[in-house]
């Protein structure tokens, strides 16, 4: 281990592991302190994203969707399996091997780049240096140029339903059960709460979801949440509105007060999730004299380029503003390496893309019709629904829509929004199309291939100009 780097960058998450090959890149010596470290005790790469969150949630919710059409849908096709069985341990093995292999490709991919990665605490201090505490020796004084902190967030925990590891736990918790839960309670009906929901009941859970919101899933556009939520109570989700949890009680089961429109309810359950958030990871990141700038959630204060109150000292991820997602993370990174180095390295906050991994999965990139509407922006939209779409038919994915809104006047894309079968893949072309400042003519002018599921996308940008040619216009 140096003393002194170019760039130190603490918390190796998809924002500060980008970062750091980044820095590498642009032919700066590189250090990463990280102190994550697996379920088994091992120092592990990745943060919260690779380890429990992003990529185990994903591998659960494919092992659980073959699962759903071997037991449902398979019989349709005309192939028939008898004596199908369950073996959860091997699912969540299956998970483990997944994240060990990309958590392992990291590792080489430091190797490759020459970064130095340092397994313990990370500690800012004043003059830009760094505190290093391994997880076993004393702490170090680093010296660099530039810091980046990337130290991500961590879920948020409530009173009223406490973490016990085993009956009540939070996302990373649910993605360790052995066994099916007959009854699976989750507070909460966000991104997390809808994806580890949607796994246990595929697998067989009476699956009920409390969200304290009126609104189900406020920041998606109301006709694609409307869709969305009737699609998943088909599917067997009970999801509950305006609910506040007020306590729990373990006995044989898990007993769930909340109260709601009606007054006060119990709710019983064997499993219960907390998925209400997730809030920075800024304790103990600096030492008071170092002056870093947070406000009052632990969000550290930074500038349009993610540099923060202090010269050379950059934060990005989940510890600033904007939407804790892992691309939008890795993006700052890539942007703060550059700016280092010189470079014009930006971020282009109004085409990032969300995605909520369901079945079927939700998708969107920039303004919804609400947030026009507020803003007193004229616009006009096109709909078009998978079920119209010879593709989606043809994969018996028929349910969902594209919406593409556009300006009134000068035609720009400003919303895409899709519920229906893999529009993870589709907004790519419709944040392709925005970061391009396209009008819904050009996408209704790119020709699409047939038979695909970007047809939809294709005839949702006619329908702005009511010319779709597969519906009513």
């Amino acid at each position: 281990m140096a003393n002194s780097y170019d760039v130190i960058v603490i918390g190796a998450g998809p924002a500060g592991y980008v970062g750091a090959i980044r820095c590498a890149q642009l032919g700066m010596s590189v250090a990463v302190i990280d102190e994550y470290r697996s379920k088994d005790g091992e120092a592990a790469l990745g943060g919260t994203c690779l380890n429990v969150g992003c990529i185990p949630s994903k591998a659960l919710l494919d092992s659980s969707e073959h699962y759903h059409r071997v037991q449902s849908e398979l019989a349709g096709h005309g192939i028939r399996v008898e004596g199908t069985t369950l073996d959860v341990p091997q699912m969540i093995k299956r998970k483990d091997k997944v994240v060990a292999d990309l958590t392992g490709g990291i590792k080489q991919l430091f190797k490759a780049n020459r970064i130095e990665w340092l397994q313990g605490h990370g500690k800012l201090l004043a003059e830009r240096q760094v505190e290093f505490t391994p997880h076993k020796g004393k702490a170090k004084t680093l010296t660099t140029d530039n810091v980046i902190l990337a130290t991500g967030s961590r879920p948020i925990e409530i009173g009223a339903a406490p973490l016990d590891g085993d009956r009540i736990v939070d996302s990373a918790g649910a993605q360790e059960f052995q066994e099916v839960p007959k009854r699976l309670g989750v507070i909460g009906a966000g991104v997390i709460g809808l994806e580890m929901g949607s796994v246990w009941n595929r697998l067989g859970s009476k699956v009920v979801l409390l969200e304290a919101q009126e609104e189900f899933l406020s920041p998606v556009d109301q006709q694609v949440s409307r869709e969305a939520r009737k699609l998943f109570e088909k599917q067997g989700l009970d999801i509950k509105l305006g609910c506040r949890v007020t306590g729990t009680r373990k006995g044989k089961t898990v007993s769930v007060h909340y109260e709601d429109s009606e007054g006060k309810q119990n709710l019983q359950v064997d499993r219960l999730i907390v998925s209400v958030g997730r809030r920075p990871n800024t304790d103990g990141l600096s030492s008071e004299d170092a002056d870093l700038l947070t406000d009052e959630r632990g969000y550290v204060h930074v500038n349009d380029y993610c540099e923060t109150n202090i010269p050379g000292v950059y934060a990005v991820g989940d510890v600033v503003r904007g939407p804790m997602l892992a691309h939008k993370g890795s993006e700052e990174g890539v942007m703060v390496a550059e700016r280092i180095a010189g470079h014009a390295g930006h971020v282009n906050y109004e085409t990032i893309p969300w995605v909520i991994y369901t079945d079927p999965e939700i998708a969107w990139v920039g303004r919804t019709e609400s947030q026009l509407k507020a803003a007193g922006t004229p616009y006009r939209s096109g709909t078009f629904g998978f079920a119209a779409t010879g593709r989606a038919r043809a994969m018996d994915r028929a349910d969902g829509m594209v919406k593409i809104i556009a300006h009134a006047e000068t035609d720009r894309i400003l919303g895409v929004h899709m519920v229906g079968p893999q529009t993870s893949e589709l907004i790519a072309e419709a944040t392709l199309a925005m970061e391009y400042e396209a009008s819904a003519e050009d996408l209704a002018r790119t020709i699409h291939a047939h038979p695909t599921l970007s047809e939809a996308v294709h005839e949702a940008a006619l329908a702005v100009g009511k010319r779709a040619i597969h519906k009513a216009n």
